[in-house]
């Protein structure tokens, strides 16, 4: 951390690929919907009026919401998801070449295998959200609109631990599940390998594996700090809400969410950084293990 925090440039070529993305996506969204004619009005009464103690209501509001922004963007969404996926791919593979490369001048240039790579990754994490959006249906139908149906009492306390319970349960699946595609990319860099070969690498990494995993680990819980942090700091001026203007609300909020950006790329750094010295330190044990032998 203290290495990448003291070169600023890594963690602000991280975030200027990353938000050139964002960026672009969002314009090209929002001159689509003004092309179209297509205003999407989202019901911001009925969201304050949502209440713990109903349920049922809530989750039906929710639904009418979700059904009456997807009715005007559906159009849209069919075609920009699959350009979005497309550009994101090829625009990680640029960036995260030159901010590895900034890391380390001595990695080489596999922006082809940092693609592919990365493909693998997006698809992998693209099943983890579909397990969690089918976990989160599951755990509504179990205790909420199941017992209503059965005009049994809806338990908004077995839905709240499900929902914990089962979302840091992927989160743990995900950190100990997704560390070879972390490392892949950087052996692939280091070592001069296509796809496959730092693939069969990475999971060749033998003693040292149990450490990645760790530092894996440990960058979900900064992740989930990150978030937390994020969400106090987000209602800090609530109490003072009397005395302040729907416009600072928004700025306050605006600045909050890309400070939490800002931050979780500079973890994404600090990860790679942190594969690339263990393995080196990992790498030259062995070689000098077997110069000994």
């Amino acid at each position: 951390m203290g290495a990448v925090w003291g070169r600023p440039s890594l963690a602000g070529l991280e975030i200027a690929w990353r938000w050139l993305v964002g960026v672009v996506v969002l314009y090209v969204a929002a001159v689509a919907l003004g092309s179209y004619g297509i205003g999407v009005k989202v019901d911001l009464a009925g969201l304050q009026n949502l209440s713990a103690f109903q349920p049922v209501a809530a989750i039906q509001s929710l639904r009418a919401l979700a059904d009456s922004i997807l009715i005007y963007t559906v159009p849209l969404l069919r075609w920009m998801i699959p350009s979005v996926i497309v550009l994101w791919l090829v625009v990680a593979a640029l960036g995260r070449t030159v901010v590895l490369r900034r890391l380390d001048g001595g990695l080489k240039a596999r922006r082809f295998a940092v693609l592919v790579l990365g493909t693998l990754r997006a698809g992998l994490l693209a099943v983890v959200w579909g397990i969690w959006f089918y976990g989160v249906r599951l755990a509504v139908w179990i205790s909420i609109t199941g017992p209503a149906s059965r005009q049994a009492e809806p338990s908004i306390v077995l839905l709240c631990a499900m929902l914990i319970v089962g979302t840091l349960g992927l989160y743990v699946l995900w950190g100990a599940v997704s560390w070879p595609f972390y490392l892949a990319p950087l052996l692939a860099m280091q070592l001069g390998l296509g796809p496959g070969g730092a693939l069969k690498a990475a999971f060749r990494s033998g003693a040292v594996r149990g450490k990645l995993i760790e530092i894996n680990m440990v960058m979900n819980i900064v992740r989930i700090a990150l978030i937390v942090l994020a969400m106090v700091f987000s209602a800090s001026p609530l109490p003072f809400s009397s005395v302040e203007t729907q416009t600072f609300l928004n700025c306050w909020w605006g600045g909050v969410g890309l400070v939490y950006l800002g931050m979780s790329d500079y973890f994404h750094v600090v990860r790679s950084a942190a594969y690339l010295s263990l393995w080196r330190a990992y790498d030259f044990s062995e070689s000098g293990r077997s110069r000994e032998a």
